[in-house]
């Protein structure tokens, strides 16, 4: 699979598109990494924690986009961007969302 944030891919011909394709996950916060965040913003630096957690929560909003894809028979997806929102105050969406489509050498 292809993927670009772009709308086209270099070398290659768009043959058929799809339409759009996403995927999504909501993670809540835990007690545990929110003490270790309340601590590290006393002295500073990135909180790993919340990093691990939304680097773990694209990867699955995105594997998501890219099984809905396959289900279409795209083999690239182009315009890729990620959304955020909050749920509530402990909790989040990411979405990720592009336009699945057939590519083929040009």
């Amino acid at each position: 699979m292809i993927l670009t944030s772009t709308q086209d891919i270099p070398d290659k011909k768009i043959t058929k598109t799809f339409g759009l394709v996403k995927g999504n996950t909501i993670r809540a916060r835990n007690i545990g990494r929110d003490i270790i965040a309340a601590l590290k913003n006393l002295v500073g630096g990135e909180i790993e924690e919340y990093t691990k957690l939304l680097a773990q929560s694209r990867e699955q909003a995105m594997d998501r986009m890219i099984a809905a894809a396959e289900e279409l028979g795209a083999n690239g997806i182009v315009g890729i961007r990620f959304s955020t929102s909050y749920i509530m105050q402990s909790a989040a969406e990411i979405m990720v969302y592009g336009t699945a489509v057939m590519v083929e050498d040009s």
